[in-house]
């Protein structure tokens, strides 16, 4: 097992490696860079001003080298002030080295936000602290009643109950984050009042008022999809003879249920319930902007607006990074919960 985790965080590493340098060259591509310069100059600034601009923030340094500086394994060069010769940060609304120094990602600076005047990092991690508040109550809801409905449908395949659980898990995974987020939104903020249709407020304290709308717009496609899973493997654990000779000995169904299947049930789900996490990352995008939750996606889709290139290569970070770590934990858990599993 230490063998597999070495090796499979060796492949992690490499994977980041290849997929920040493709996000660093997407968005350094040269639309990008004009339209940072002209929203760090004026509108009406020349080609020739833009130019010098990018010259002057070292932004037409070479690719690799500037790739290099990101990452911290290239030393950081500061501007030059051709008036005086003194070295200058790129950026003075945040902390840069005025000399040449290693200053990237492996050093803990993730560079300088231009739309927030900020470093990367004071904007970039209290956003995921606050998405890590919403995922994590979206995970409490939706997890436990996605298994009861899962487990409650398998139990009795092709029943009235089993029927009517399934098609209303299906319509939940049928119907996207962007449009049950309105209908909710009407019903219970516009028609009914009960909640608030925005979750600005939250960042300043969240309540039942003002985080009940984006929770059980991120829990309802979720329980669905995690309620088919557990179904499935519900029906398949059921039908197993080790039931059919506990039920033979005179088990009755309710202890059949908890003390053989239901262990044996709950190993695929895990999987499934640990890839939420990937995808909570890209529902939060919707339902962030939505809500105007200022969280990671909200965050993510204004760098991506405002062409903020160190923001957004520092979000493409993190998020390559939850992919990636949940994936292993995964396969850790997987082996762990099924004694029949031999990680080779």
């Amino acid at each position: 097992m230490l063998t597999f985790i070495i090796r499979r965080l060796g492949t992690m590493a490499l994977t980041m490696l290849c997929l920040t340098l493709v996000v660093f060259f997407l968005v350094n591509l040269e639309p990008n860079l004009k339209k940072l310069a002209i929203s760090q100059t004026e509108m009406r600034t020349t080609s020739d001003q833009l130019e010098s601009w990018l010259v002057k923030n070292g932004y037409r340094e070479n690719f690799f080298i500037r790739y290099g500086q990101w990452l911290g394994v290239v030393k950081k060069q500061p501007n030059i002030d051709p008036a005086t010769g003194a070295a200058t940060p790129r950026f003075r609304f945040c902390d840069e080295p005025s000399e040449p120094a290693f200053a990237g990602v492996l050093q803990g600076n993730f560079g300088c936000s231009t739309k927030f005047k900020t470093s990367v990092a004071a904007k970039l991690f209290p956003a995921l602290g606050a998405t890590g508040i919403l995922m994590f109550w979206v995970l409490v809801t939706m997890v436990p009643i996605a298994l009861l409905i899962g487990i409650l449908a398998g139990m009795r395949e092709g029943s009235r109950l089993d029927r009517t659980l399934s098609v209303a898990s299906i319509a939940t995974t049928a119907t996207p984050e962007y449009v049950s987020g309105v209908i909710f939104t009407v019903i219970f903020a516009s028609w009914l009042g009960w909640l608030n249709g925005s979750a600005a407020s939250a960042s300043q304290g969240i309540t039942f008022y003002n985080f009940t709308l984006p929770v059980m717009t991120l829990a309802v496609y979720g329980i669905g999809y995690i309620a088919r899973m557990t179904r499935a493997s519900m029906v398949e654990v059921m039908t197993q003879q080790y039931i059919r000779t506990a039920r033979l000995k005179g088990l009755s169904f309710g202890n059949v249920v908890v003390k053989h299947a239901l262990r044996n049930a709950l190993i695929a789900p895990f999987t499934v319930i640990m890839l939420q996490f990937p995808w909570l990352l890209t529902g939060v995008v919707i339902v962030e902007v939505m809500f105007r939750y200022q969280g990671f996606g909200y965050t993510l889709v204004e760098a991506a607006g405002n062409n903020d290139i160190d923001l957004l290569l520092g979000c493409s970070l993190v998020s390559v990074f939850i992919v990636l770590i949940t994936q292993l934990i995964s396969d850790i858990g997987y082996a762990y919960l099924n004694p029949r599993i031999r990680v080779q």
